[in-house]
């Protein structure tokens, strides 16, 4: 089986490449690596840890999925393709897909103060989810600061 897209010229989709793919599209969670090696490897035992990062790379070259290299975690990735929106617990790392339906055309704006042609763009939103909120012992959402920005736990600073 070959699948064809822009960023390449008919990708062979061997088993390991489906089972991985497969692996990321039915996840929510947006798994590392090694979290893909432990579901494959229930399906392929004996296959390694170095040929799902080959797999992983090569799939991501494809567009067939999404590697995401957010602000300080180990690489994730997402069998979502389409542009879509991330919030990151800054406590444990979870990453979840956040459905936004209105922002301002920010592609269109920065296109037109650059002369970049914007062919993709990612967003993070920072928090910290309710589990680390449960087990702080604190429910209450931290005050906004001045800034515009939340107060921080400490964890991860942020500079303007």
């Amino acid at each position: 089986m070959r699948i064809k897209s822009k960023q390449n010229k008919g990708l062979r989709m061997t088993r390991q490449r489906r089972v991985i793919l497969a692996e990321l599209q039915r996840s929510d969670c947006h798994p590392t690596a090694a979290q893909v090696y432990k579901a494959v490897r229930e399906r392929i035992p004996r296959i390694s840890l170095g040929t799902i990062y080959r797999n992983l790379d090569v799939l991501s070259k494809a567009g067939l999925i999404q590697k995401l290299e957010l602000a300080g975690i180990e690489k994730r990735f997402d069998g979502t393709t389409e542009n879509h929106y991330h919030v990151r617990c800054v406590s444990c790392g979870r990453v979840e897909d956040v459905s936004v339906n209105e922002l301002p055309p920010v592609e269109s704006t920065i296109q037109g103060m650059s002369d970049y042609e914007i062919v993709a763009y990612r967003l993070e939103y920072i928090g910290i989810c309710p589990e680390c909120r449960k087990r702080r012992g604190s429910s209450q959402r931290k005050k906004p600061l001045e800034s515009g920005k939340e107060e921080s736990s400490g964890t991860e600073r942020i500079e303007d």
